[in-house]
């Protein structure tokens, strides 16, 4: 039989990977609240009993068989007569493992339908681990045909107009889809496009929470078939919304409904490296986190976030002084810790320092102080906060941004120390801009307290490591508002070095640069796990070799295009050679 009015429940909920039973009762939670609110079926987020990103946890068989089973145990809730739900999980056909969806209705598992394109690349690599699945066809319910594509299945025309062919009426997408700057907007016209070819409305579900380096913000939408959008949901916090969709004609669309305001830019940045903290030490037990706070622009920001996603009971300063710490910085970092409220504790790393190098004196005897003597400060402070991490259970937070980590000016197994970091893929002029941002800003769900909490000082003074007398940052590095302009164009855009000279950039740097990023890609290789939030991050994302000799040495060199002829197909036959 069919109906002219179906109530849509949109679950934006933070599941936890490998947590089953914690997946599954925020199901139950969520479904319980979906009937409150009148609802015939809750859509959930892709692979939601699970988790996202499951990587090779997925090929453990057990790990299959116990998906299959908290499915099982869900659907037989729904012989209670409330609402059905589209929930997604690992499946396991015939030896093929699917990125599936499965509608459980009257105590059964009534219908599963299997994602077909499946991602590779940037964070994705889901050809590793599952096999497509045949093209689908839509799902009956209530007599109402619903397409369900999976994430990546909208980002091409194909899936969708086998769907629309196949007498698909509503499109209903589960998403397990990462935030990045701007991905919103992305999000919203790829899913027009959709609309737009197939005629249909599409109702778009995405996850939140964070999964070790990726961020999921949610932000979830239904579009009708005109173009309008009848109902945004918020982003980075979870929600059950129930929708109402009336069959008008030929048709179906959906009443308007709330619509939230989504952060942009500065703001949703700030927003995901919180959620991103706050989940990685949720989500893998720590109490709370301790980190150095300098008195410098990067850990002082680092502790706002650390406040706002934990709250100041769970945040631990400490500033590890050595004799070229200015009293300045002393100033700024009790004046930080003070406004926010924290724990802390200032402790002396002279006698450790002067220690280490005595004991090394015979061996150093002759050379030059230099670099491993300043290594030494950070590597004693390091030491020094895994030591209280490891007296008291709370994780180190590691501040170091992505500037430092894109040219290596960090310590190994000193300032990289840590368990996580929320700044590794902002630049140190982002981190500036979000430092003043919070200042005048805090977001909802923030735990910490309103105005100012980093000090102006802190905004204004030249960065320095103070490992040297009246060191600074730009006696090793260029300005950071150039390397950071330089080091966009070579990470995030891979351009020639040409290109970036002919943006204004001096050559000089710009190769200097590009060196000391290649140079760089063995300590990558070694730091802590951070938030994603532009398009290319150090990690899932840019995958270099640590053994590397090659250096941009053309002046914009491209193929002589005389040696070569292209055919009419797709080879590519040499001539002339």
């Amino acid at each position: 039989m069919s109906t002219d009015i179906l109530r849509i429940a949109i679950a934006q909920l933070k599941p936890t990977l490998g947590d089953l039973a914690g997946n599954v009762a925020k199901a139950r939670a969520a479904r319980a609240e979906a009937h409150k609110q009148g609802a015939d079926l809750v859509l959930f987020t892709e692979l939601f009993i699970s988790g996202y990103l499951p990587e090779d946890l997925v090929l453990k068989p057990a790990y299959q068989d116990a998906c299959r089973a908290a499915l099982e145990d869900f659907a037989r809730d729904t012989a209670d007569g409330g609402p059905a739900a589209l929930i997604g999980l690992p499946w396991n056909e015939k030896g093929k493992l699917h990125n599936a969806v499965a509608l459980v209705d009257n105590g059964i598992i009534a219908a599963v339908r299997f994602k077909n394109d499946l991602p590779n690349y940037g964070v994705f690599d889901e050809k590793r681990v599952f096999q497509p699945g045949p093209m689908p066809g839509p799902i009956s319910f209530r007599g109402v045909r619903l397409g369900v594509p999976i994430c990546e299945d909208i980002w091409g025309h194909d899936v969708v107009e086998c769907l629309v062919e196949t007498g698909a009426e509503i499109l209903l997408v589960p998403n397990g889809s990462p935030y990045h700057r701007d991905k919103s907007d992305v999000r919203l016209n790829v899913a027009v496009a959709r609309v737009a070819e197939s005629g249909l409305p599409i109702a778009y579900a995405n996850e939140i929470g964070g999964q070790d380096e990726v961020i999921f913000d949610g932000a979830s939408f239904v579009i009708n078939a005109d173009h309008t959008l009848a109902v945004q949901l918020p982003a980075f916090r979870e929600a059950v919304v129930t929708t109402t969709w009336r069959r008008r004609g030929n048709g179906w669309s959906c009443d308007k409904g709330t619509i939230e305001p989504v952060e942009e830019d500065e703001e949703a940045d700030y927003q995901a490296c919180m959620l991103g903290l706050r989940d990685y030490v949720n989500k893998n037990g720590f109490p709370g986190v301790v980190l150095g706070l300098s008195g410098g622009i990067d850990s002082a920001i680092v502790a706002a976030m650390a406040v706002d996603a934990l709250g100041r009971e769970r945040v631990h300063c400490v500033m590890l002084p050595f004799h070229y710490t200015s009293p300045e910085s002393l100033k700024d970092a009790y004046e930080c810790a003070t406004a926010l409220g924290v724990r802390y504790d200032v402790v002396p790393i002279e006698v450790p320092v002067t220690g280490l190098e005595s004991v090394l004196e015979p061996i150093f005897k002759g050379a030059p102080r230099g670099i491993a003597e300043e290594n030494m400060q950070s590597r004693t402070r390091g030491t020094i906060l895994m030591s209280i991490s490891n007296k008291f259970g709370a994780m180190v937070v590691t501040t170091g941004n992505k500037s430092e980590m894109s040219v290596g000016y960090c310590t190994l197994y000193g300032d990289m120390n840590g368990g996580y970091n929320p700044i590794k893929d902002l630049y140190k002029t982002e981190v500036y801009r979000l430092s003043a941002l919070r200042n005048r800003w805090k977001p909802v769900d923030a735990m910490g307290p309103s105005g100012v909490v980093i000090p102006e000082n802190i905004l204004t003074k030249a960065p320095t490591a103070e490992l040297r007398e009246n060191q600074k940052d730009q006696d090793s590095l260029p300005p950071y508002d150039v390397l950071d302009d330089i080091l966009r164009c070579l990470v995030e855009q891979e351009m020639r070095v040409a290109e970036i000279v002919g943006r204004g950039h001096d050559e000089e740097t710009v190769r200097k640069v590009e060196r000391l990023l290649y140079l760089a890609e063995y300590k990558r290789r070694q730091a802590a796990p951070g938030v994603k939030v532009t398009e290319k991050n150090f990690g899932r994302d840019r995958r270099y070799p640590i053994t590397n000799r090659f250096r941009d040495k053309g002046a914009g060199l491209k193929p002589d295009a005389a040696l070569y002829r292209i055919a009419s197909g797709s080879s590519v036959e040499a001539i002339d050679v």
